[in-house]
C-alpha cells in the first residue's frame, strides 16, 4: 500500500474552570493505492476522498497555568523545571468517504472513542512524556457484504524524549506499544489480535515567530499475522496566532 494524506488541523487552547484547556479539529484527504494478490491473481486498487475527521478535547489536570502573552513567557522563563499531568478525549467521527459493497475503503463508518491520559516531565532543554490510551469501537453495521463489524479496544502506550534548542526548533525520538483489537464479523471472532511497535524522529524549527515547520519519520511493525508494517514520511506548516 502507498497512501499520501494531505491534511488540515485547526487547534484553540482557552481556559477551562482555572485549567489549561485545547481543542483540535483535524480533517485529511487521502489517495492510496493497494496492490496484492487476489485468489492468486495480482490485483491493485486505487481510493482518494476525505478521510474520518477527528476531534480532540484535551485539559491539564495538574502544572501548566493557563497564562497568556508575556506571563505565559515569563512563566516558562522561570519554570526550568515541571511536572504536567493531564487527560484527553479524542473521538474518529464517520464522515469519510465509505462504500459497503467494498473491503477497502478510506472511512471507518463507524465511531472511535479514544481516551488519553499524560505525563510530562520539563527538566531545563529536555522534555520527556509518557502517555496511555485506549480505543474504543462501535459496530460497523454496514459492514462488507451486508456483515457486522464488531472489534474488542485497542490499548497504547507511547512515549516521548524531546530536546528544545531554543524556542519552537526541537528535536524528538519516540517510541510505542500497541495490543488487542480482535475483531468479530457476523458473530464470528476473526482471532485477528493485533500487536504493533512504532518508532518516530522528528524535528520543528520556526521560520518566524508566527510560523513554524515541522518533519517527522515515523516506522510501525506488525509482531501479529494480522496487522502492517509501514514507514511514514510528514512535513507540516504550522501558522500561531
Amino acid at each position: 500500500m502507498e497512501m499520501h494524506t494531505w491534511a488540515f488541523k485547526y487547534i484553540r487552547t482557552f481556559e477551562l474552570l482555572q485549567k489549561s484547556a485545547r481543542i483540535d479539529f483535524t480533517q485529511g484527504y487521502q489517495e492510496g493505492r493497494w496492490d496484492g494478490l487476489l485468489n492468486g491473481s495480482p490485483a491493485s486498487i486505487k481510493r482518494s476522498g476525505l478521510s474520518d475527521s477527528i476531534l480532540r478535547f484535551a485539559i491539564n489536570l495538574y502544572g501548566a497555568p493557563p497564562l497568556e502573552g508575556k506571563e505565559f513567557a515569563a512563566y516558562r522563563a522561570r519554570a526550568n523545571v515541571e511536572t504536567i499531568v493531564g487527560t484527553a478525549l479524542v473521538v474518529q467521527l464517520p464522515t469519510g468517504d465509505y462504500m459497503d459493497d467494498k473491503l477497502i475503503n478510506l472511512g471507518t463508518n463507524r465511531f472511535t472513542f479514544r481516551p488519553q491520559f499524560g505525563v510530562v516531565h520539563n527538566r531545563g532543554k529536555w522534555s520527556m512524556e509518557l502517555t496511555g490510551a485506549v480505543w474504543l469501537y462501535t459496530d460497523n453495521n454496514d459492514f462488507f457484504n451486508g456483515n457486522k463489524l464488531e472489534q474488542d479496544p485497542y490499548y497504547t502506550i507511547q512515549t516521548h524524549l524531546i530536546y528544545t534548542f531554543r524556542p519552537g526548533f526541537w528535536t524528538a525520538a519516540s517510541a510505542g506499544y500497541g495490543y488487542g483489537g480482535e475483531s468479530t464479523v457476523s458473530g464470528v471472532e476473526k482471532n485477528d489480535i493485533r500487536e504493533n511497535l512504532a518508532w518516530a524522529l522528528s524535528f520543528g524549527f520556526p521560520i518566524t515567530r508566527q510560523l513554524g515547520v515541522k518533519f517527522a519519520y515515523r516506522a510501525i511493525r506488525a509482531k501479529e499475522s494480522i496487522g502492517q508494517d509501514s514507514n511514514n514520511i510528514g512535513a507540516a506548516f504550522s501558522i500561531f496566532w
